[in-house]
């Protein structure tokens, strides 16, 4: 993981519970809470293109930084 900023696309996100996961452009799944949304609102549109940071983060690794294309 080198911090570089990597593209795909909000494959879930469930609001109750603040989780969801990103299907990266490579096919990896990568799940994230929603306190990694860059614009500080907590919620995402599932179906929108992103961009993110890969981090490890309670013993997995979770895409941080997310920001809409």
């Amino acid at each position: 993981m080198s911090g570089e900023f990597v593209e795909g696309s909000v494959e879930s996100f469930d609001d109750a519970a603040g989780l969801g996961t990103v299907l990266l452009d490579d096919g990896t799944r990568v799940p994230f809470h929603c306190v990694s949304i860059a614009d500080g609102t907590r919620h995402i549109e599932t179906g929108i293109r992103v961009r993110v940071r890969l981090a490890f983060r309670v013993a997995r690794v979770e895409a941080v930084d997310i920001e809409g294309l």
